[in-house]
């Protein structure tokens, strides 16, 4: 029986993380690479993909490569993946790029009767479209390895309909197109979970809301419905990503895994 420090050892393995730049990829990413896993940090071009990279590879001594993506360009996914087969093979993919409720797009975060058809459209295309076709451009190559996972980032909002009150007063809001998109994701994942069993195991990370200077009154409302009492920090991730992408859950495959402080006990 091996131990723990072995299955968790990820030498030998590549990640793909998309969204690699921002709060929780970078998070993922850097628990990936200290574990021994070589990254495949993607993001748009413009995001500070590189200096990301670059601070990684240097703390944990590994092969970290930076890629820009346009992953609204399905032209853009493919050319990505051929990046990554050129360059070696993947063991772990993970679909973590996603508009957001603040990512300040016209017609988002607005009450619905302003909430704008275009938005949705490149909303599903970025948060659930891209997942489907990496996944599906990726999959030749995670059977190819020894142990191949998906981790799809969803939300507590693919799970559950947003509570409005947590938002009065704010600017802050939860387009229709996210939770919808989030919760398209789940569903795919569970397919995906049982179509490319036993070779690759597919999962769900679910975050709560995770603190990044909040208006106090949404904080103090949204940790008061949380039974942990607390918002999210990046490090609660990286548990959950060390889990799901090792050999630590090598019998797991098709669940959804809710980092959130219990907000979906309730």
């Amino acid at each position: 029986m091996r131990d723990l420090k072995t299955l968790m050892d990820m030498s030998g393995r590549r990640a793909l993380i998309t969204g690699g730049a921002g709060h929780l990829g970078r998070t993922m990413a850097d628990s990936l690479a200290e574990l021994g896993a070589e990254i495949l940090l993607v993001d748009v071009e413009g995001a500070p993909t590189r200096e990301v990279a670059d601070d990684i590879a240097a703390r944990r001594g590994v092969r970290v490569i930076a890629l820009d993506c346009d992953l609204e360009l399905a032209e853009a996914r493919s050319d990505l993946v051929a990046q990554v087969q050129d360059t070696g093979g993947l063991s772990v993919l993970i679909n973590n790029a996603a508009f957001v409720g603040t990512s300040g797009l016209t017609g988002w975060a607005e009450p619905l009767e302003r909430q704008s058809v275009e938005t949705w459209r490149r909303a599903l295309e970025v948060n659930l479209t891209a997942g489907f076709h990496l996944c599906q451009l990726c999959a030749p190559v995670l059977k190819g390895g020894p142990s191949g996972s998906i981790i799809n980032i969803a939300s507590i909002y693919g799970q559950w309909g947003p509570d409005y009150a947590l938002y009065e007063g704010t600017a802050m809001a939860s387009p229709a197109a996210y939770g919808a998109s989030k919760g398209g994701l789940i569903q795919f994942t569970r397919w995906l979970s049982t179509t490319l069993a036993p070779r690759v195991r597919a999962n769900v990370i679910s975050p709560g809301g995770v603190a990044r200077g909040q208006p106090e009154s949404f904080v103090e409302r949204y940790t008061a419905r949380t039974p942990l009492r607390r918002m999210a920090t990046e490090e609660d991730f990286r548990g959950a990503v060390a889990y799901l992408a090792s050999d630590l859950s090598a019998y797991v495959t098709g669940q959804v895994l809710a980092v959130d402080g219990g907000w979906g006990v309730w």
